[in-house]
């Protein structure tokens, strides 16, 4: 082998090794290229404002760990996936997340080993601000409004599952009892 075939060679590789490590680097909500809404599917739309506004990104102390992960695309499909067992035949919800202030927060001032951990305490509720439209299979408007879900008991109240170590348990029991009460009331009486 030539030494300019070797030079191509370890190119092309390093090349590859490049753009599998960017791809599988780990995106944050904040990315540009990120969505900024699922893709359709099925009677649940739900799409949201950018990250960057929300309380969990503008007041953390620590935005970096804040903004890690694909914690917004997961609480979108939480709502889709509760909502969509609860719906009429022919019924269809829009969904705009507004602000989201996730459970817990950062303690910096604990020391340098505590920066890029999320402590939990009653001080720090979990808090989902979003619109809604919901419609009949005719497409008129049933029901349509701005919510704020808070819990602010969320470490008394338990997550309804055992052992759940999902970091955001808390948002997602937030969605859940929003549609068990208030969107199935409102499909209920229409």
């Amino acid at each position: 082998m030539s030494r300019l075939s070797l030079h191509r060679l370890l190119l092309a590789g390093s090349l590859a090794m490049l753009a599998a490590t960017a791809i599988a680097a780990p995106r944050t909500v904040t990315d540009p290229q990120a969505p900024r809404a699922l893709q359709a599917e099925g009677p649940v739309s739900v799409q949201w404002n950018d990250p960057r506004t929300f309380t969990e990104l503008r007041n953390s102390p620590n935005r970096f760990e804040a903004e890690r992960g694909d914690w917004v695309q997961q609480l979108a499909k939480q709502f889709r996936s509760a909502a969509t067992k609860t719906l009429q035949p022919g019924q269809t919800l829009d969904i705009t997340m507004v602000d989201i202030k996730r459970a817990g927060d950062f303690e910096p001032w604990h020391g340098p080993r505590a920066n890029d951990i999320r402590i939990l305490r009653d001080i720090y509720p979990p808090r989902i601000q979003f619109e809604y439209t919901l419609k009949g299979g005719d497409g008129q408007v049933l029901d349509q409004g701005e919510a704020t879900l808070r819990d602010s008991g969320f470490l008394h109240g338990g997550t309804g599952r055992q052992g759940d170590s999902d970091p955001l348990r808390y948002e997602k029991k937030l969605i859940d009892d929003w549609v068990r009460r208030d969107l199935a009331k409102q499909i209920a009486a229409n």
